[in-house]
C-alpha cells in the first residue's frame, strides 16, 4: 500500500481503506461489548429468579416448622431448618466472595463504584447483609472502560493461564468446595429412625472428564460407593454435575490451560463480570434445588387447596375376560392419612400410599364403567368424600400394521413401522428374512410415536411382519396376523445448487450444493462429499457442500443465461458414494 511504485492517488485510496477497516473493527468491538452487557443483565435477572425460587421453598419449610398442629412433622421441619441455615450460610459466603471480586476489578479499572442507586451508577443496588444471598445489582452500561482487560487478568489469573496465581485460584477452590459441602450436607441431612444407619455422600474431586457421559458415570460411581438415600441419588447427581467444570483444556493450541485462564484470559471487564455473575447463578440454582429437596422431606403446609378431586387410574382398553386393575386416589394426598375407598358398595381393603387398588374382570359390551367413593380426613379429623369413576373400553383382539412411508421397505434406510396389537397391553413384533428390526421413537405429523425401525439389507425383495399381542397380567401371547412388504432400493435424490435443481436458474452469489428429496415423505439425509465444476471451458473442484473461492470467482464472471455444470458426489443412508450432475443457468 505504501510502496515506492504507488502513485499518490493509490496511497490515498489505500489509507482510506485502512481507516475504514479500523472504523469497522471499532463498531464490531462495541457491538460485542454491548452484547456482554445485555448478557450480564439477563444473568442478574436469572439470579434474582433463582434467589426467589429458593426463598419460596425456604418459607414453605419455615411455615411447617411453625405449625404446632402436627407435632412430629414440626419437630422434623425444625431439624431440617437448621440444615437449610447451613446451606444459606455457605451460599452467602460464595456470593459475597464473588461480589467482592467484582468490586475489586471495577476499582482497579478506575470505575466509579462509591456512588450507588442513581441512574448513572454502575452499582444499582449494593450488597445488603440483611439479604446475604442476593448478589450486587449492577448496570454495566455505565462502565466507562468496557474493553479493559489487563486489570481483570492481573487480579484473577496472574501471569500464566496454565498456572493461575491470582484471586482466580481462590475462586476455583471456593466454587469446588461449595459443590462438595452442599452435596454432602444434602445426603447427610436425611432424618432416619433411631437404630438405623445414617446416610452420607463422600463427594469426590471430579474436575477431569472426556464428556458429559463420562462425568455422569464418575458421579454415579461416587454415589454408589457412598450411602445415599435412594430418593436423593438423582438430585445429588444433578446438583454435583451443575457445579462441575473441566479444570484443564487446550485453548488456541496451548495445552493444559486452566479453566480460570480459559475463561478470563484477555476477557474485557464486562465479559469477566458476566462470567462471575454466571457462577453466582449456578450457586443460587444449586441452593434452590437443595432447599427444594429438603422441603420435600416433610408434608403439609407447602400447598393449600380449596378443591379436592378424586382420580381413578387404570387401563383404557381391555379384552373380554381380562383382569383389570384400577387405582383410585385423592388429588391432594397426605401420607399420614390413608383414604377409605369403596367400589360397588363395598370397602376396598387394598389401600396404601394414598390410593386404593381395585382388581376386577373386564366384561360387558363396548365399555365398562367402574365407580364408587373415596373419603379422606382433614387435619381436624373431618371427613371429605368424593365420587370417582373410571371408564374402560372393551375391545376384541385384532392386529394391525402400517408403514407410514408407503408399503415399501427401503434398503439401508431406517423405515418407520407401526405395529399395534389392539386390545393388548403389549405388542410383540417380529420380521422374516433376517431383516433388522428394533424399537424406535419417531415423529409423524408432529406427533411422537413409539414404534419400530426396520432396516433391510442384502438381496431380499420381500419380507413379512408378524404381530402378536400379550396380556401383561396373564403373560398370554396371541398371534394376530402377518403383513407382507416389498423391499426396494432408495430412489436417488435431486441435486441443487442454491435453490436451483437441474435446468433451473441459480444466483451468482450461491455457494451451497445439496442433495435431497423434493415433496417426499421419506426423511433420508444425503451429505455432499465433493464436487466438480465445469464452466466456460474452465474447471474447479473441492470437498464438502460449499464451493471454494476459485469456483465462486469463476461464477461471478458469468454472463446472463450462462450455463454451469456441477458433478456432485454424495453419500446417503447406505453410506455408499454416489454421484449426480446438476446443470443450472446463471
Amino acid at each position: 500500500m505504501a510502496g515506492g511504485k504507488e502513485t499518490p492517488r493509490q496511497k490515498m485510496i489505500g489509507m482510506m481503506y485502512l481507516v475504514l477497516t479500523a472504523l469497522l473493527a471499532l463498531n464490531v468491538s462495541k457491538s460485542i461489548l454491548d452484547a456482554f452487557v445485555a448478557i450480564e443483565e439477563n444473568i442478574q435477572i436469572s439470579n434474582e429468579n433463582e434467589f426467589t425460587r429458593g426463598q419460596e421453598k425456604y418459607l414453605a419449610l419455615k411455615e411447617v416448622s411453625e405449625d404446632k398442629s402436627q407435632k412430629d412433622v414440626q419437630v422434623k421441619a425444625l431439624k431440617l431448618m437448621k440444615t437449610v441455615s447451613q446451606i444459606d450460610k455457605m451460599t452467602a459466603q460464595r456470593i459475597k466472595f464473588i461480589d467482592d471480586l467484582k468490586i475489586e476489578i471495577l476499582d482497579a479499572c478506575g470505575e466509579e463504584i462509591k456512588t450507588t442507586g442513581t441512574k448513572e451508577s454502575i452499582i444499582f443496588k449494593a450488597y445488603d447483609t440483611k439479604e446475604p444471598l442476593k448478589p450486587i445489582r449492577m448496570k454495566l452500561e455505565h462502565v466507562q472502560g468496557m474493553d479493559k482487560y489487563d486489570e481483570a487478568m492481573h487480579i484473577i489469573i496472574g501471569e500464566d493461564i496454565t498456572k493461575p496465581t491470582g484471586k482466580g485460584v481462590e475462586l476455583w477452590k471456593t466454587y469446588n468446595s461449595y459443590r462438595k459441602e452442599l452435596t454432602e450436607l444434602i445426603a447427610s441431612s436425611v432424618i432416619v429412625e433411631k437404630g438405623k444407619p445414617a446416610f452420607n455422600f463422600n463427594a469426590p474431586e471430579i474436575n477431569k472428564f472426556s464428556d458429559m457421559l463420562d462425568l455422569s458415570k464418575q458421579v454415579d460411581k461416587a454415589i454408589e460407593s457412598s450411602k445415599v438415600a435412594q430418593d436423593d441419588k438423582e438430585s445429588i447427581k444433578k446438583i454435583y454435575i451443575s457445579l462441575t467444570k473441566s479444570e484443564r483444556s487446550v485453548v488456541h493450541d496451548v495445552p493444559n490451560v486452566h479453566w480460570i485462564g480459559k475463561t478470563f484470559d484477555h476477557s474485557p471487564i464486562v465479559a469477566a463480570l458476566a462470567s462471575l455473575s454466571s457462577m453466582q447463578k449456578e450457586i443460587l440454582t444449586a441452593r434452590a434445588d437443595a432447599v427444594s429437596i429438603i422441603r420435600a422431606r416433610v408434608g403439609g403446609g407447602e400447598y393449600s387447596f380449596n378443591k379436592i378431586m378424586a382420580l381413578a387410574y387404570g387401563p383404557e382398553l381391555a379384552n373380554t375376560g381380562d383382569e383389570v386393575k384400577i387405582e383410585v386416589l385423592m388429588a391432594a394426598f397426605d401420607s399420614d392419612k390413608q383414604p377409605e375407598v369403596t367400589y360397588a358398595g363395598k370397602v376396598v381393603t387394598d389401600v396404601k400410599d394414598g390410593k386404593g387398588v381395585i382388581t376386577t374382570k373386564a366384561s360387558g359390551g363396548n365399555e365398562m364403567v367402574l365407580n364408587g367413593f373415596i373419603t379422606i380426613k382433614n387435619k381436624s379429623g373431618m371427613p371429605k368424600t368424593e365420587p370417582w369413576s373410571k371408564t374402560i373400553k372393551i375391545m376384541k383382539p385384532q392386529g394391525n400394521a402400517s408403514l407410514p412411508e408407503m408399503n415399501v421397505l427401503y434398503r439401508d434406510y431406517d423405515n418407520k413401522l407401526l405395529a399395534v396389537a389392539s386390545g393388548y397391553e403389549k405388542t410383540i413384533v417380529t420380521i422374516s428374512n433376517g431383516v433388522s428390526l428394533k424399537p424406535g421413537s419417531y415423529a409423524i405429523d408432529g406427533k411422537q410415536i413409539n414404534g419400530h425401525i426396520v432396516r433391510p439389507s442384502g438381496a431380499s425383495k420381500t419380507c413379512e411382519v408378524f404381530v402378536s399381542g400379550q396380556n401383561t397380567l396373564t403373560k398370554k401371547t396371541v398371534k394376530l396376523g402377518s403383513f407382507p412388504f416389498r423391499i426396494k432400493n432408495l430412489p436417488p435424490p435431486t441435486c441443487f445448487f442454491g435453490k436451483a435443481s437441474n435446468g433451473g436458474s441459480a444466483l451468482k452469489s450461491d455457494v451451497v450444493l445439496s442433495a435431497r428429496y423434493e415433496d417426499s415423505p421419506l426423511n433420508a439425509v444425503f451429505t455432499v462429499v465433493s464436487w466438480e465444476l465445469e464452466f466456460m471451458g474452465r474447471s474447479a473442484s473441492g470437498n464438502g457442500n460449499i464451493i471454494n473461492a476459485q469456483a465462486a470467482s469463476l461464477l461471478k464472471q458469468a454472463k446472463p443465461n450462462a450455463t454451469a455444470s456441477f458433478l456432485v458426489k454424495y453419500k446417503g443412508p447406505d453410506g455408499k458414494l454416489k454421484q449426480s450432475a446438476v446443470v443450472v443457468k446463471l
